[in-house]
């Protein structure tokens, strides 16, 4: 069943920057197109990592089907309707750092259980959530105590404690050290296990696509065009180093311009 379906989209803008920052960027003051006629759809469940090259439109796209941004042309169905704007079920972790940093890790994640009337299953509920992200002997580490991937730990805990339908992900791992990122993943790949929602990651990291989902979409430089979307019925852990992962992994690289073996 399609979760979503994202049909003739298009989103154009006014360039504001002055300075070129990538390739492709439009000139100052100059109407732009970012996302041009994008077609796909996301069935329930499925864990969808978008990749492209920096400034293709990948953060664009995922605010526009949260319904944070609106398109210029073009709808985005969510369950067969049109979305109009962004749902209380619908949880976004952006790419920075988004805890509040005068409030404890408990108390942090306490803020997505304010929909449990209960206080004692609030309580549990806090408590099942920071072990499951292994926060557990951190509760009341303040942020700037905790590391980076405590921090994201923290962040996928509050947005799990809302039960949410969707959840978008934005490039949430890519501040993190090569070894924490690993862990990330291998949580997250636990954690799509254990809840029925569908997740939209934006990652630069193709490998990381390519462990964490179920779908992968790779975007063209802009304007934006869907350039391959791959569906993997694989088994984790994932090994990419041979078979169809490493078969896909390459079409992955070369559909980015990119060789595998660097």
């Amino acid at each position: 069943m399609n979760k979503i379906q994202v049909i003739g989209l298009k989103k154009k803008f006014l360039e504001r920057r002055t300075r070129k920052r990538f390739p492709g960027q439009c000139k100052h003051r100059e109407d732009c197109l970012v996302l041009n006629d994008l077609n796909f759809s996301i069935q329930q469940g499925c864990f969808t990592c978008f990749v492209g090259p920096s400034g293709c439109g990948k953060s664009t796209l995922l605010k526009i089907i949260a319904g944070f941004e609106p398109a210029t042309k073009g709808k985005v169905l969510i369950d067969g309707k049109e979305l109009s704007a962004p749902s209380e079920r619908h949880v976004f972790i952006f790419q920075e750092d988004g805890l509040f940093p005068w409030l404890t890790a408990r108390q942090n994640v306490a803020i997505g259980a304010r929909h449990i009337e209960d206080p004692e299953r609030r309580r549990h509920e806090i408590e099942e959530h920071l072990d499951l992200v292994g926060l557990a002997g951190f509760e009341e580490h303040y942020p700037h105590e905790l590391s980076g991937g405590m921090k994201r730990r923290a962040e996928v805990a509050r947005a799990l404690i809302v039960e949410p339908d969707i959840l978008f992900m934005d490039e949430p791992f890519g501040a993190l050290d090569f070894v924490t990122r690993l862990q990330m993943r291998e949580e997250m790949v636990n954690v799509h296990t254990m809840f029925d929602m569908t997740i939209l990651f934006i990652t630069h990291d193709i490998d990381e696509a390519l462990q964490l989902g179920d779908q992968v979409i790779v975007l063209s430089d802009r304007p934006s065009k869907i350039k391959a979307d791959l569906k993997l019925d694989f088994p984790h852990p994932r090994d990419l180093s041979t078979g169809p992962m490493a078969d896909i992994r390459k079409e992955i690289y070369y559909q980015m311009g990119l060789h595998p073996a660097l």
